[in-house]
């Protein structure tokens, strides 16, 4: 039995899963902890994956060589792309998964890894040596030691169950929390708080009158999360349904506020607000008198439904009460009801950009623990966090990545720059570059550095390179490929364009927002003929990546400029400990604020709230610019 490890792990949910895929794939030795392996990488909350902005991360993720995308679509139940209707800066995947499917794939996946073991237990407190983490030791008395913890507690630090007036610990529905590492890290100096989620009622879909609900099926096309072309969906897929509440399911859910965690002073700590529960949106809108609710299957082959929501800490009683008043829900038979769960997180301004703690080394945290809320935010920064890890156990530079090359590094700096007084959730609103973080291109982006830091492979990086070849071989054709009116006419009349009057080049016609390269395909033979010769399980996926680029060159350059004069700002170093303190031209929150953070770098600074342009200036000419 082995003892000694270069990197731990502590939790095996989304973050922590990635994290120890990470380490081990840079040739770290490398122990997954988690209190339970039948529940590693559980959905707790819906079985989804993806979404606004959230689906970008996934993407990212995949690109960096994590197994988050590649894990959705091996059990997919149904893929939507969101925002189509948008421009592709803002287009979104989202996947619905059999819950069962994805955790049993994750653990295969996991046990199967070179240079990763796996230890069920509870770890109730770290090893520390000389001010750095050396290790962990376990619920059951074993000691394990290590070069660098990442830690991936989730909800179970401390977590508490809320039911009506029924609390109950625990980090998650019939599971214990975790007790003992907050208390060991507050006592060194660490500044921790306490957050809020919650959870829908579990339905049993034989009870659900679906005539009486709407279905809502997925795409049928190309798009996926992962960039690798063997990689597809295996499962059947299936709809989900709609569902509306109405003025006597309020009324209900009314007469139970009295009991409601969350209004009667039990639960003091802070929730999402971007996605309330039932009973804060009956208070919060109150003249709304209907709100829509989605029955999503929680597998390909169960009878389980998550109701999407009906977030939920009422009285048991209450929450089936209102929900019989919903017509499709009239006999409602649940799995078991909603709840919310309080647990504690640590503030993320104490983090670096690698997310190694300042106050102690080798010790880094994801997920959860740093006030994030979401499958792909934690997932992202346990990628992010193990592969640091190694990599700082294997002596080489860091991961750390810029606001304008990906969304996790938005999340990741906003955290540390600002704080959360609230869980954090990602939002394409949160990217100042979104054109530039598009989900079409999160490969080109990353991939290249993946492969340079050993998380992507040789195969994935030829993947890429045969992907950029024959996408710039059919821009430079639009480029340069003349077409004359009389090929196109008939095209340009039955869309509503305006007509030719002499010939041009194709690009000018792509540009044309009525048109697409696969329409003009149809009309065009050279173009056909490109098309026809790309690989043909990833034609759809190289044509759309062409024409994205196309459409929207002129934009992508602007921003580019718009990055390239702020990176000024990012590559004006800032010693960590600088003195803010007796610098009176900066304003007194702005001298509290840098001295709390202790930015890295003038652009860090800037995004400091509280800290004004002003008192950026007066930096800039104290560093000598």
């Amino acid at each position: 039995m082995k003892f000694e490890y270069d990197v731990i792990v502590v939790g095996a949910g989304h973050a922590g899963c990635e994290a120890a895929m990470a380490a081990s794939r840079l040739g770290c030795s490398t122990l997954l902890v988690t209190m339970d392996m039948d529940k590693i990488a559980q959905m707790s909350c819906n079985p989804a994956v993806g979404g606004i902005a959230k689906g970008q991360i996934v993407r990212e993720i995949d690109a960096l060589g994590g197994m988050m995308g590649i894990i959705t679509d091996r059990s997919a139940i149904q893929f939507r792309m969101l925002n189509l209707s948008k421009g592709p800066a803002v287009w979104s995947p989202r996947s619905q998964s059999d819950r069962m499917r994805f955790s049993a794939l994750w653990r295969k996946t996991l046990e199967n890894a070179p240079n990763l073991d796996m230890w069920q237990d509870a770890v109730d407190r770290l090893v520390l040596r000389d001010g750095r983490a050396a290790g962990v030791h376990t619920l059951n008395g074993a000691t394990f030691t290590a070069r660098a913890v990442v830690l991936t507690n989730g909800t179970f630090l401390n977590g508490l169950m809320h039911i009506g007036r029924t609390m109950v610990p625990g980090g998650r529905a019939g599971e214990p929390a975790s007790c003992g590492i907050t208390e060991q890290l507050r006592d060194i100096g660490f500044v921790c708080g306490r957050m809020k989620t919650g959870t829908p009622v579990r339905i049993d879909g034989r009870s659900v009158h679906f005539e009486l609900a709407t279905p809502q099926y997925g795409d049928e096309d190309f798009h996926k999360f992962s960039f690798m072309p063997n990689v597809h969906r295996e499962l059947r897929q299936c709809p989900c349904f709609t569902v509306n509440t109405n003025a006597r399911t309020h009324e209900i859910l009314r007469e139970g506020l009295p009991d409601s965690p969350l209004f009667n002073g039990q639960i003091q700590s802070i929730g999402p607000r971007y996605c309330p529960s039932i009973e804060t949106k009956i208070v919060t809108f109150a003249d709304k008198d209907s709100h829509q609710l989605f029955l999503e299957p929680e597998g390909e082959d169960t009878q389980e439904y998550y109701l999407n929501g009906f977030s939920s800490s009422l009285p048991i009683d209450i929450q089936i009460r209102a929900m019989q008043t919903i017509p499709a829900l009239r006999d409602v038979q649940i799995y078991r009801p909603g709840y919310a769960i309080e647990y504690d997180y640590f503030d993320p301004t104490q983090l670096h950009h690698t997310l190694e703690t300042r106050p102690v080394g080798g010790l880094y945290f994801a997920g959860q623990i740093n006030g994030t809320t979401g499958y792909e935010e934690a997932a992202g920064q346990g990628l992010v966090a193990g592969a640091n890890a190694a990599l700082a156990v294997l002596g080489r530079e860091p991961l750390v990545l810029s606001r304008d090359r990906a969304y996790i590094g938005v999340l990741i700096d906003d955290l540390i720059t600002k704080g959360v007084d609230e869980p954090y959730r990602m939002f394409t609103s949160r990217a100042e570059h979104r054109i530039l973080l598009r989900q079409d291109d999160a490969d080109m982006r990353l991939t290249p550095l993946a492969f340079r830091l050993g998380l992507a492979d040789e195969v994935r990086m030829r993947v890429l390179e045969q992907k950029r070849e024959a996408r710039d071989g059919l821009v430079e054709l639009a480029r340069t490929l003349t077409v004359k009116a009389g090929e196109v006419e008939a095209l340009l009349a039955s869309v509503g364009s305006a007509p030719l009057r002499q010939s041009v080049r194709l690009v000018d016609l792509v540009l044309r927002p009525q048109l697409s390269i696969p329409m003009l395909a149809q009309y065009i033979p050279q173009l056909n003929e490109c098309i026809t010769a790309l690989p043909k399980d990833r034609r759809d996926e190289i044509v759309e990546a062409a024409e994205v680029l196309l459409k929207y060159e002129g934009y992508v350059k602007r921003e580019q400029l718009n990055v390239d004069k702020l990176r000024r700002l990012e590559d004006i170093r800032i010693a960590e400990d600088y003195d803010y303190s007796g610098i009176n031209a900066l304003s007194t929150e702005a001298r509290q604020k840098l001295q709390k953070h202790r930015p890295s770098t003038i652009g860090q600074a800037s995004r400091i709230p509280g800290v004004s342009p002003s008192d950026v200036n007066v930096l800039l000419l104290l560093l000598g610019r």
